[in-house]
């Protein structure tokens, strides 16, 4: 193991791996954030009424 650290320098690599992770944490939650389900800071929105309610198919006409 001490020959992986002669390759990398240590801080330089908890530097790197501290801003990934980082970078990674804030990535997921705004992906929360942009969803319905949730979205902790406005809740859930209601649905728009022409959205919700879907026409029914009709069949095409035999001829």
């Amino acid at each position: 193991m001490w020959r992986i650290w002669r390759l990398y320098d240590p801080l330089r690599a908890m530097v790197v791996q501290g801003v990934f992770l980082f970078t990674l944490a804030a990535m997921i939650h705004l992906i929360l954030l942009s969803t319905n389900k949730f979205n902790w800071l406005d809740g859930p929105k209601a649905k728009a009424a022409s959205a919700a309610v879907m026409p029914a198919a009709t069949p095409a006409a035999k001829t």
